[in-house]
C-alpha cells in the first residue's frame, strides 16, 4: 500500500495564506501609489502619451530585471528534465499559473532550491 502524501498541517497553511495575503496587499498599495503618481501628473497637466510612454518604459526595465532570473530557471529544468529551453519555459508559465505566482518568483524559487542544493564532487 502506497503511503499518503504528507498534507502541511492547518497550521502550516494558515500561516501560508497569510503570507500569501500580506504579499497581495504589498502588491496593491504599491498598485495604488503607482495610480495616485498617473493621476497626480495627469492633473498637473503632464501630458497623457508622456505618462503612458514612462509607465511602459517601467515595464519593460522590470521586465528585464527579472529575465536573468528566468533564463537561470529554464536552465536548471533543462538540466534537471532534459526537456528544450522552450519546453522549459512552458513548465513555468503552466507552474505560475498552477499556483498563482508570478513567473519571475517561481524562477527564483527554482534558482534557490537549486543553489541550495549540496553539489556533487
Amino acid at each position: 500500500m502506497a503511503a499518503e502524501p504528507a498534507v502541511p498541517a492547518l497550521s502550516e497553511r494558515c500561516l501560508a495564506a497569510r503570507q500569501q495575503a500580506e504579499l497581495i496587499l504589498e502588491q496593491l498599495a504599491e498598485t495604488q501609489a503607482r495610480l495616485r503618481d498617473t493621476r497626480r501628473q495627469l492633473r498637473e497637466g503632464r501630458d497623457r502619451r508622456a505618462v503612458l510612454h514612462d509607465s511602459a518604459y517601467a515595464r519593460l526595465a522590470a521586465r528585464l530585471d527579472t529575465l536573468p532570473i528566468v533564463e537561470q530557471a529554464k536552465g536548471i529544468l533543462v538540466a534537471q528534465t532534459g526537456c528544450t529551453p522552450d519546453e522549459a519555459f512552458e513548465l513555468l508559465r503552466s507552474a505560475s499559473q498552477r499556483s498563482n505566482v508570478k513567473l519571475r518568483d517561481v524562477a527564483r524559487k527554482i534558482v534557490e532550491g537549486a543553489a541550495a542544493e549540496p553539489r556533487l564532487q
